[in-house]
């Protein structure tokens, strides 16, 4: 029978170091903290702090470039100094982890009741009806829509959240001990966030469940968190329990972080502004395929008949849940994807052009993608990434000058401009995202489809990337469709609200009037579960 006072992890002077050409960086330096059972820890600081390095550390999940000290003792044992073949039935038994992008966790090429199928049955032998029957009880715990016709889906039929809620039932098959959790609901609109934190909550209690959040969100850290660790380049500079820390942090970092939120209102629209785009009524009807010969059975409605306009300066915020259709609108806007209706740019219709005739309408026309880790080749470095449009657009004479373009473009976006020769898996997911934001930017667009572009950012940046795309709107008279699930970032960058459902939109208009008097249910369930985050009073929500 285990000590209720031990600890079910006592981590011991944890440091982490990374080899390179230039020597080594060390991204976790001496870290010490503990978790009990059925206790929940948060680790909390900017991008690049060493939270996630951190938790992969406890994992040892870290590539071999990675050399790690310390102890790390779980129920009576040093992790790291278990046999690999040990390891691995410690990870996804007793410790699980929910990582911070799903696309990347997820095997595109398996269905998703295999992928959670195949931890079962490495796990608890349990296969066939019983091993199906425990999907989908999974998938309905976490609120994914028509479970039982989704267990046959791969993992780019499903939105991000979608994804995010599968990577959350494969975490939680074994009903673990210890479930790190690494940004688990970054992807997640607010309504679904509210009640993916209510289940761990109420997993933890009925299980027993310990917990380390890992999260740049300090609203979720002070509803879910017992204690808190504020980590700060690869050091933790305070911790103790949440009330206490929030109430009274003594470090100025940790004062700093709770301060920052995003600030201010949408730059104004000029009176007569141009109409950059206009589009609508759109239809994208994703076709479902069912029996041996996959003959078309119905379809899946993304964009139902949506029309939007966006002018020159202005910002229209898309909101609403993950599955509403806010990405696949922006797509069909920027031809990505087909679909029925008209489109106009720049007073030009353009949905019946093909790739080569849309070629140089891209220089106008860029796209800040959910996932930076995913539409970032690992293979590029970041100058060739972000100047990859500049090469393709001949925007450049030589090579001097394409580098001091993409050393702006990095400098705008609050990277260090002398990084631009390291790759992607090299920088921390915030890092990636202001990454893909430089990239769309270095062109001068007139338009830019912003998709959940803040959604990988711990709070303090969130707020300087709020304030840096108002800068570029207002110097450039940029146009934007911002889609986020963050309605404290819409509320500070839009002009005009469209909220969306299921593929139609319930509501729109101008965004003081859409959050100071909502005027349907659901717009108001959105903004309640918003701001419960920010209280204690958890929102009342309807099933997802």
């Amino acid at each position: 029978m285990p000590d209720p006072q031990t600890p079910l992890l006592s981590v011991e002077n944890l440091s982490v170091a990374f080899r390179s050409r230039d020597g080594e960086t060390r991204a976790v330096d001496g870290i010490d903290f503990t978790i009990g059972r059925g206790e929940t820890l948060a680790l909390v600081g900017e991008s690049g702090s060493g939270k996630s390095v951190s938790a992969l550390a406890i994992l040892r999940l870290l590539d071999s470039a990675a050399v790690q000290t310390g102890r790390i003792v779980f129920k009576g044992r040093d992790l790291a100094a278990l046999p690999e073949r040990e390891m691995r039935q410690v990870r996804g038994a007793d410790i699980t982890m929910v990582f911070q992008e799903p696309m990347t966790s997820l095997n595109p090429l398996h269905t998703i009741e295999r992928q959670i199928g195949e931890v079962l049955a490495l796990h608890t032998r349990l296969t066939g009806k019983a091993a199906k029957a425990r999907i989908l009880e999974l998938l309905e715990l976490v609120g994914l829509r028509d479970a039982a016709s989704r267990m046959g889906a791969y993992p780019h039929e499903l939105s991000g959240g979608q994804r995010q809620r599968v990577m959350i039932a494969m975490a939680l098959a074994c009903e673990p001990d210890l479930l790190v959790a690494d940004e688990p609901t970054t992807a997640l609109d607010v309504t679904v966030q509210a009640q993916i934190l209510a289940l761990l909550a109420e997993l933890r209690q009925r299980l027993g469940m310990a917990m380390l959040f890992i999260t740049h969100d300090l609203g979720i850290v002070e509803r879910i968190a017992d204690r808190v660790c504020v980590m700060l380049k690869g050091k933790i500079v305070e911790a103790g329990p949440t009330a206490e820390v929030f109430r009274d942090p003594k470090h100025e970092y940790t004062r700093r972080l709770i301060a920052s939120e995003p600030k201010g209102r949408a730059n104004p629209v000029a009176p007569g502004a141009a109409t950059l785009v206009e589009a609508g009524p759109l239809k994208v009807w994703f076709p479902l395929k069912s029996g041996f010969l996959r003959r078309t059975s119905g379809f899946v409605k993304a964009v139902d008949g949506v029309s939007v306009r966006v002018k020159a300066g202005e910002t229209v915020g898309v909101v609403g849940e993950s599955g509403s259709g806010k990405t696949t609108l922006g797509l069909a806007i920027l031809r990505l994807v087909e679909s029925e209706g008209p489109i106009l740019f720049l007073g030009k219709p353009i949905d019946g052009l093909g790739t080569g005739a849309m070629r140089p309408l891209r220089r106008d026309m860029q796209v800040v993608f959910q996932d930076p880790y995913g539409s970032l080749s690992p293979r590029l470095s970041v100058a060739d990434i972000v100047a990859e449009g500049l090469v393709v657009q001949g925007a450049v004479r030589n090579r001097a000058e394409r580098r001091a373009v993409v050393a702006k473009a990095l400098h705008d976006v609050g990277l260090d401009p002398s990084t631009m020769d390291r790759y992607p898996h090299e920088f921390s997911g915030g890092q990636r995202q202001r990454i893909a934001i430089a990239r769309a930017i270095v062109l001068g667009p007139k338009f830019v489809v912003l998709d959940e572009p803040t959604s990988a950012l711990d709070r303090s940046v969130q707020a300087q990337i709020v304030t840096l795309l108002r800068d570029l709107q207002r110097e450039r008279g940029l146009a934007y469709l911002f889609i986020s699930h963050d309605l404290k970032v819409v509320r500070a960058l839009a002009n005009h609200v469209v909220v969306m459902q299921n593929g139609r939109v319930v509501e729109e208009g101008p965004a003081e009037t859409i959050f100071e008097a909502p005027r349907t249910d659901y717009t108001r369930t959105l903004f309640k579960a918003a701001f419960a985050l920010d209280s204690d009073a958890p929102a009342e929500l309807e099933p997802a």
